[in-house]
């Protein structure tokens, strides 16, 4: 089922709104305007402001997986697919996150919010993590004992390491070649890869 183009267009007035003026400081009337669409258009699609922000959240979301899954389908060695996964996701995230300007502070200080919607998210992404270590490990490039474990542990390194990384508090001061061979470090450390 395709989401009409008027919620869509609504969403993405309200993230504008939203990472110019801030979410408190954005109503309802502010959005229906900005879009060029009544309050009753608006309400029809979305019952208060939250639930706007939260479509907003899962959006961003959504651009952030469909940039994870075209690096997992790239034609290249699992070990080198999962290094970058990692990473075309840190860019991303932190693209998205400053993209949307005042909505940042916001995402920080309501990071609650944003876990609730991130449950779907980081479900996929685990299933595509476990995907690339399958793969991984019917190649002979990883040995683990625990698939959904590892899948997990990985998932929650990176998503540990997201908001260090977005403030510039983790490898700030590293090329991209650097930083790639430390996480190649730590994560094929746990996968036991054979060179």
């Amino acid at each position: 089922m395709t989401v009409p183009k008027t919620k869509l267009k609504l969403v993405d007035v309200a993230r504008q709104l939203f990472a110019k003026m801030g979410v408190q400081n954005t109503t309802m009337n502010d959005i229906a305007l900005a879009s060029k669409k009544g309050r009753r258009t608006l309400y029809t699609y979305f019952k208060s402001k939250d639930e706007i922000y939260m479509a907003v959240i899962e959006t961003e979301l959504e651009r952030l997986y469909d940039v994870m899954a075209a690096t997992a389908a790239r034609s290249i060695p699992p070990d080198e697919k999962l290094i970058e996964i990692i990473f075309s996701r840190l860019e991303a995230i932190k693209e998205i996150v400053y993209r949307n300007g005042t909505l940042r502070a916001y995402f920080f200080r309501d990071i609650w919010k944003v876990e609730k919607a991130r449950k779907k998210f980081d479900h996929k992404e685990v299933v595509l993590i476990r995907t690339i270590l399958i793969e991984g490990r019917e190649q002979g490039l990883f040995q683990f004992e625990d698939l959904d474990l590892m899948a997990m542990v990985i998932h929650c390194c990176v998503k540990g390491i997201e908001v260090p990384y977005i403030r510039g508090q983790i490898g700030a001061n590293l090329d991209m070649e650097t930083k790639k061979r430390y996480v190649s470090n730590l994560v094929f450390g746990s996968l036991r890869r054979d060179k």
